[in-house]
């Protein structure tokens, strides 16, 4: 495939996320694999296609000061991904970008959009981007130079503070280390650690989980040891999930969003594959996959059900389990750096509907804990309100669980809640909290 059809698949995927709402890293998977697209070019377009979308704001102030009018979908994000190629990689010379910007403008368009294509893009290489620094305001500022929607940034900054907000912004827009977590029924970490090196990638032990390695170069997904079920690719800040639910070998644990399964597998794991897992999700299609992962790592108790969450009092009876995981339907804003397009497809009227949903799952999951048993609430969101928020509303109304410290992680572990930042270690934004059901006094 020639660098002209990488922009030209760019640019079709980039429109049609903006169209269709699509995720852009499910596109991508299937752009590549259609394609066949070798290793080179596969990287240039995953560079072009997420950097573009993640920078699209930055990109709009940048480009507005030489369009007269918004031009049509299309000619925009080309425009958008031509100017993220000439600011943000040097490897390309900027002739060449825009020759190639003209070429698809006359493709798709009519010489008339290719020779406004041109004028804009020679424009700028002569005159230079205009400068974010003379944003007067500082919320607005942190907007534009990040790239991160104009409400979200004060939602932030209310929450935190503008300088932990602009640190999480920023780190939004940069690439994640991939992790694996290692099955270490099969094998131990630093035993993996040396396979994955005589493989040729570049691995490394997690400060932040026992279970984890970190990959520096190459894709471990590719590696014999995930064909044989002895790594799983998850993110550090997942893994810290499993241990605090401190399931042990035997005992009757459930999982209520279970899809796609790396944290029910972790469990199982930690659960030497003993006693008995129940795995709910309300989408068929993705309970594949939780079967799937199963299979790959050889657990065998792990029993997976269509049912959505909020019902699971229709199947099981009341004080069923030693342990209970929600991790919940979230905005899933901790995760911003693999999804870029999801904070421009996010509202506030979003994040108030799944706090009402994430406190109907937990309340459909009380009864089913028994006495001294566990619940534990985790999210891949940074947001303070279905975050502490939903735990705070949800211990005013359940007074028969209290707040537990979260117990096997190295992070805060006297803590009752635990809220990962992006830029705290460069893993995910990842909330945990735990609780455990009174006995009852007779």
């Amino acid at each position: 495939m020639g660098i002209m059809n990488v922009r030209e698949t760019a640019l079709e995927l980039i429109d049609t996320v903006e169209k269709s709402g699509s995720y852009s890293n499910l596109m991508l998977n299937n752009a590549i694999e259609k394609n066949n697209m070798s290793g080179r070019d596969a990287a240039l377009l995953t560079e072009i296609l997420y950097g573009t979308i993640q920078r699209k704001l930055t990109l709009d102030f940048y480009l507005a000061p030489f369009l007269k009018k918004k031009p049509e979908r299309w000619v925009n994000n080309l425009l958008r991904l031509s100017l993220y190629q000439m600011v943000y990689l040097d490897k390309v010379p900027e002739r060449a970008i825009i020759h190639e910007a003209v070429n698809i403008a006359k493709k798709r368009g009519h010489k008339g959009i290719a020779s406004m294509v041109n004028g804009v893009l020679r424009s700028i290489q002569r005159e230079g981007v205009p400068d974010t620094k003379t944003i007067q305001d500082d919320t607005e500022r942190i907007s534009i130079e990040t790239s991160h929607p104009l409400w979200l940034v004060k939602r932030w900054i209310v929450a935190y503070g503008a300088e932990k907000t602009e640190a999480m912004c920023q780190h939004n827009l940069t690439v994640p280390d991939q992790t694996v977590r290692v099955n270490e029924m099969k094998m131990t970490r630093h035993e993996a650690i040396e396979k994955l090196q005589e493989e040729g990638f570049d691995a490394s032990p997690s400060d932040v989980s026992s279970h984890a390695i970190r990959i520096a170069k190459g894709n471990a997904a590719k590696s014999s040891l995930y064909t044989k079920g002895i790594i799983s690719i998850q993110d550090e800040s997942s893994m810290l999930v499993a241990p605090v639910l401190g399931a042990s070998p035997g005992q009757h644990v459930l999982d209520m969003c279970a899809a796609p399964g790396g944290k029910t597998a972790h469990i199982s794991e930690l659960m030497n594959n003993k006693g008995h897992i129940d795995a709910l999700d309300i989408h068929e299609h993705k309970l594949k996959l939780v079967k799937q992962n199963a299979e790959r790592l050889s657990l065998s108790n792990i029993h997976v059900q269509k049912k959505d969450a909020r019902q699971a009092g229709d199947i099981f009876e009341k004080e069923t389990f030693d342990a209970i995981l929600v991790d919940a339907p979230c905005s899933g804003l901790g995760v911003i750096r693999r999804k870029p397009d999801l904070k421009y497809a996010k509202t506030e009227k979003d994040l108030e509907n799944l706090q009402t949903i994430q406190l109907n799952i937990l309340a459909a999951a009380a009864p089913l804990v028994k006495e001294n048993g566990v619940l534990v609430y985790s999210t891949c969101t940074v947001d303070k309100e279905e975050n502490e928020g939903t735990v705070t509303t949800f211990l005013a109304t359940h007074p028969e669980f209290q707040p537990e410290p979260l117990e096997h992680i190295s992070i805060q572990p006297k803590s009752t809640m635990l809220q990962v930042f992006p830029d705290d270690f460069g893993g995910d934004g990842f909330f945990i909290s735990k609780f455990r059901k009174k006995a009852k006094h007779i």
